[in-house]
């Protein structure tokens, strides 16, 4: 499912206009970017949690080439599937 599908079923379940479920969309992606960024968990109940994890600087090696280079540290997403989702997606 792609943003515009997730913004044409939000029209039609809940009889909003497109602009409309369009913003309420956006609004919510906006949310969750900027909880993550202050470093702020996400929890949706029954289906999952959004954390950011903190990685250090470590050494790497370029694929391409072998030469041994310098990963700067760096923040990701990471998400954790709720035990609920797993067991609707298998239905048991």
């Amino acid at each position: 499912m792609k943003s515009t599908d997730l913004i044409t079923k939000l029209a039609e379940m809940e009889n909003l206009k497109h602009k409309d479920s369009c913003s309420t969309v956006k609004l919510i992606f906006h949310l969750f970017t900027d909880a993550m960024k202050k470093g702020e968990r996400i929890e949706i109940r029954r289906f999952g949690s959004f954390a950011v994890r903190d990685y250090g600087n470590y050494t790497g090696r370029n694929p391409k080439t072998g030469e041994i280079i310098e990963v700067k540290p760096k923040r990701l997403p990471h998400f954790k599937v709720a035990k609920e989702l797993i067991k609707r997606i298998n239905g048991t």
